[in-house]
Parts: C-alpha cells; sequence; structure tokens
C-alpha cells in the first residue's frame, strides 16, 4: 500500500560523501543545519521517509540521526518528529522570523499614494473570488486574451462609463498590472513610433518620470501657476500626461478652458494624452470631475488602477485605448496579472460590492479629511491647507524657506512625510512653493490619532 503524503514527509536534498554512509549522511545534515539550508525549528524527514529518498537503509539514517541528538544539532520527540534544534546555531542573517526594526524607521507615516490598507474588504473579496471560481469556465486559466478577461474588461466598460463618464468598449480596454505598468507599456509604444519628448505636469511623481525616461520619452514640464496646470506652448508637444480630476500632487481639477484647450490641441495636432485618473471615485464637496477621455476618445488613454479604492497589492489597472492604439500591440507578449485576480474583480464590481466599498471608505476618508482641517485650523491657524475637495491627500502650506526643516522635525517626531518640493519638475519656471503633501488617507484607525499629534508638533 501507497505510504500517505504526512508519512513521506519533507524533501529534503541532500548528497552524504566521505568513509561510509552513516558518517557521510551525519556530515551532510550537520553541514545543512550549520550552512543555514536547515534553520532551527526546521521538522526532518521521517528516518523512513529519508531512507527511502537516498537509497539507503532505514537504520543507517536513524543511527545519524541518533547521533546528531546526541550532538545537540537536533531535537526528538515523540509526536512532533525530528527536527533542527534551537539553539544549534544563531540563525543567518536576513532569515530570522522576527526581524528588528531598522533603526530611525518611523512610526507613524502620511507619505501619499497609499489607502488604508485595513480598509480592504476581506470577506466580500473572498465570497467573490469563491462566486467567480465557480463560475469560471475551464478554459479561463488558460492563456487567454493578452488584453485580459472579457468579464473583467466588460464589467470595467459598464462601470466607467457609470461612474467616471468614459466611453469604454469591451474590446478597446487593456489589463495591466497598476499604473506604472500601463504607463511603461505606453512609453515603450510611443518611443517605438518614433515619439521623443511627454509633456508633463510641473509638479507630478518622479517615479513616473523616471519611468517614461528609462522607456528613451524626454519629459518637459507644462506650465503650472496657483489655478493648475496651463497647456501654455505646445509646439513640438504629440503627447502629454495628466491628472485632469484630481492634479497630483496640489490637489487641483484642470480647469474647464484648460480641459478644453488640450482636448483642441489634440484634435489639431493628432497628439495624443494619457489620463492618470488615479483616485476618481473620491471627492468630497464638489461634483465629481468627469473623465477628460470622454471629451474626445479619439486622442485620449484614459489609466485607472484599483490601487486606492482597494490595494496596490492587487496589481490591477486598466487602459481604455483610442482608437489609433491596438490593444494587442500595446500588450506586446505576456500576461499582466493573475486571471483569478480578474475574474475576482469583475464579480466585485458586477455584484455591487465594489460600489459599497467605495462609498463606506469614502466616508471614512472625509472624516480623516475634515479631522485634519480641525486640527490645523486650531493648532496652526495661519497655514492654509489646499487640495481637500477630493483624493486622499491635502497640501499643508508652509512658510517660505521651512519645508525641509519641517520634515526634519516630523522624522524627529517619528513621522515620514514628504515635502512638495520632491515632485517639482527639475525644469519646471513656476515659483516653488514650500509645503507638505500629506497622505491622510495612510495611517489605519488605530495609527489615525498618534499619526496627528506627531504632525502637529512638528510644524513651525
Amino acid at each position: 500500500m501507497a505510504e500517505s503524503w504526512a508519512t513521506l514527509g519533507i524533501d529534503l536534498h541532500l548528497e552524504p560523501s566521505g568513509p561510509g554512509l552513516r558518517r557521510g549522511l551525519t556530515d551532510a545534515l550537520r553541514e545543512a543545519v550549520r550552512s543555514g539550508r536547515l534553520t532551527a525549528g526546521t521538522r526532518l524527514p521521517s528516518s523512513r521517509s529519508l531512507a527511502a529518498d537516498l537509497g539507503i537503509a532505514r537504520n543507517t539514517v536513524a543511527d545519524a540521526y541518533a547521533d546528531l541528538v546526541a550532538e545537540g544539532w537536533l531535537t526528538a520527540r515523540q509526536g512532533s518528529g525530528t527536527r533542527v534544534a534551537e539553539h544549534a546555531l544563531p540563525r543567518p542573517a536576513g532569515r530570522s522570523a522576527r526581524r528588528p526594526r531598522p533603526p530611525g524607521r518611523p512610526a507613524y507615516s502620511l507619505v501619499p499614494g497609499n489607502p488604508d490598507l485595513a480598509t480592504f474588504p476581506r470577506a466580500e473579496w473572498l465570497r467573490a473570488a469563491r462566486r467567480a471560481l465557480a463560475a469560471a469556465p475551464n478554459d479561463a486559466l488558460g492563456y487567454g486574451d493578452p488584453r485580459g478577461r472579457v468579464e473583467l474588461r466588460t464589467a470595467l466598460a459598464g462601470y466607467l462609463s457609470r461612474a467616471r463618464g468614459v466611453r469604454a468598449d469591451p474590446d478597446r480596454i487593456l489589463v495591466c498590472a497598476g499604473f506604472t505598468h500601463g504607463l511603461r507599456l505606453l512609453g515603450e509604444l510611443l518611443h517605438a513610433r518614433g515619439l521623443r519628448t511627454l509633456a508633463v505636469e510641473s509638479y507630478s511623481l518622479d517615479v513616473h518620470r523616471d519611468l517614461v525616461e528609462r522607456a528613451g520619452l524626454r519629459t518637459v514640464p507644462l506650465p503650472f501657476d496657483e489655478r493648475g496646470t496651463r497647456p501654455g506652448d505646445l509646439t513640438g508637444v504629440r503627447a502629454m500626461l495628466l491628472t485632469p480630476a484630481h492634479q497630483f500632487p496640489m490637489g487641483v481639477a484642470l480647469r474647464p478652458e484648460h480641459r478644453a484647450a488640450v482636448v483642441d490641441w489634440a484634435r489639431r495636432t493628432g497628439g495624443l494624452i494619457l489620463e492618470d485618473d488615479y483616485d476618481g471615485e473620491f471627492r468630497y464637496d464638489r461634483q465629481p470631475v468627469g473623465a477628460l477621455q470622454d471629451l474626445d476618445p479619439e486622442h485620449v488613454v484614459y489609466l485607472g488602477t484599483a490601487s486606492k479604492s482597494l490595494a496596490p497589492g492587487l496589481r490591477l489597472g486598466w487602459l481604455v485605448l483610442p482608437p489609433s492604439l491596438d490593444p494587442q500591440e500595446v500588450a506586446g507578449v505576456g500576461f499582466a496579472t493573475s486571471v483569478l485576480d480578474q475574474l475576482t474583480f469583475a464579480e466585485f464590481i458586477t455584484s455591487g460590492a465594489y460600489d459599497r466599498h467605495v462609498r463606506a471608505v469614502r466616508q471614512r476618508y472625509r472624516r480623516r479629511r475634515d479631522a485634519l482641517v480641525a486640527a490645523l485650523a486650531d493648532h496652526a491657524p495661519g497655514i492654509r491647507v489646499t487640495g481637500i475637495a477630493a483624493g486622499l491627500h491635502a497640501v499643508v502650506r508652509l512658510p517660505p524657506g521651512t519645508e525641509q526643516s519641517v520634515v526634519r522635525a516630523a522624522a524627529w517626531q517619528g513621522l515620514a512625510v514628504q515635502g512638495l518640493s520632491r515632485f517639482r519638475h527639475e525644469l519646471a519656471t513656476a515659483e516653488p512653493l514650500d509645503a507638505l503633501v500629506v497622505g491622510y488617507g495612510t495611517p489605519s484607525d488605530h495609527a489615525w490619532t498618534g499619526t496627528l499629534e506627531a504632525l502637529l508638533r512638528a510644524l513651525p
């Protein structure tokens, strides 16, 4: 009768050598522990299992185990099997189960770009995953369409049309592994088509600028003032990257006349607008600003992501492409994200769970924002807070010349926070502003009070 998996135990690679099998096996096991391949607490195969794997007598294995138990390298207890002793050797660096906190690691974070990860709807997501997997056809688990599963593309087309005003056809949607993956694909395609310059906002994420520059595109900043990005002189520009619904990091919406101007530029020149709608679902004090793509689906690529509404670790994003860009050409070779996650997200949207989740976390973040604004008004009434009508971050304006000192003061309080200057394009001509970009969506509820107090202590 075949032995069960539990009887056979784990696989263990050993190469006994030297005079005699018993000594060779003992030496090989001792070296595996000494080198760190077998760490403290690791359970070894049964003597029968290891003997069968090595093609030697069971008594030889049992005797080698007994020798190492007597030397203190192994322990043997009835019901627990044979294990590497906890005190055999110190655990190798980098493999400790509990790593010490690095010196100076902040206790609190207001770094923008993350939602409160504790809000991820685990139970609802698990239910959606079960329903999606039960209903999925067998061929869904194959290589499939590089654009992504049709179930998710169809669900996204309906949701984006309803919630963001996007004119989306499932055949024009490409599922990708988050915004940066989508931007990299577009950057490489634009470079292959002969583009060498991409216009970006004067204040924007440096990681995005670095990404497109690695694809071979030079970035040039668009003009910017207190009212937001201005189109300016677009001579020689054939593509631009914008965050029109909620500019990051300044937090303002692209003004109607400027929306019209960039769309007119795209129509006249055949230019392409890359629209980053990174947190379009989160608005508080104003009517939602619809997607720019609705004004001109022929010249706008709409990029969206679940990283702010759900979690960045899902690696789920999407591109809605104009007719000039073939989804198959943009996707290239390979596949972006797990089919099971795509099917789950499709079910999560169509069941209504996504809408319910977004409404719930929108209220949570609004309360955070209100608490931030009220605390700043009480503690530092001379400090302005802007960009708060939507999104998950606020811009806290500081007295001229104080940004770096406040960031250092925050670090002394155990708080990670970023200054506005780090987002400024090196070629921007607008006058630099001193401010903090406060990601109030980042902390969990239990850390929010301590995080806010640390921020207040750091302010002048």
